[in-house]
């Protein structure tokens, strides 16, 4: 599990200890995280841009979750960097299985135009979408067994409680529903496990929402 230690990934990690999975959490620095520990949880230093840093951690793993994300250098760069890890790292660890966690703004809003290509979208949230795009290039070149989840299009719930709801849809952008919370990392994490336990969508990218 690489990217333990923000919202999404400590979410993920409790989801899975909670289902009596043994998780490996990999955080660049295990002194800040001291809250992710506890049953079935292993907490190590670990870098998700380095090939050989990635097969030490996913050594004897099933499948390899990925919700990492750095803002001390460019998008572009940092998921490059850990795509092209993760692949060499998972496949000298023997781990065919990735799940990664994207970004709503590369779904598409209408056939071939994805909601970062519309007229006004913000050219900083374009630039961050970029990264992600490339990630996908690069998971696509891969003989890797991948999928990529990416929730809406807007700032999730930290604070909602766990309902174990979610749709997945597909490439699309999903349409809001009447009534529909705002959807929440914890949901988030539920679908994430779900897709490690129970694999349905493989070498594309899909949509998640409430």
């Amino acid at each position: 599990m690489f990217g333990a230690g923000g919202r999404a990934g400590a979410n993920v990690v409790a989801e899975a200890a909670g289902r009596g999975h043994e998780v490996t959490a990999v955080v660049r620095d295990p002194a800040r995280y001291p809250e992710l520990g506890g049953p079935g949880v292993r907490v190590v230093a670990g870098d998700v841009t380095d090939g050989g840093s990635v097969r030490a951690a996913a050594a004897g793993h099933d499948v390899a979750v990925q919700v990492a994300a750095r803002l001390d250098m460019s998008s572009e760069e940092f998921y490059t960097a850990a795509t092209r890890a993760l692949v060499d790292g998972l496949g000298r660890a023997g781990v065919s299985r990735l799940v990664a966690l994207g970004i709503g703004t590369l779904l598409e809003v209408s056939p071939g135009v994805r909601l970062i290509d519309t007229p006004g979208f913000p050219a900083d949230a374009r630039a961050f979408s970029l990264g992600h795009a490339a990630e996908l290039e690069l998971l696509e070149a891969s003989e890797l067994d991948w999928v990529v989840i990416a929730p809406p299009p807007v700032l999730l719930d930290e604070k909602a409680a766990r309902t174990g709801r979610y749709r997945f849809g597909d490439g699309r952008v999903p349409q809001a529903r009447e009534g529909d919370p705002v959807f929440s990392f914890a949901d988030l994490a539920v679908a994430v496990v779900d897709e490690v336990e129970s694999p349905a969508h493989h070498r594309v990218q899909v949509a998640v929402s409430s």
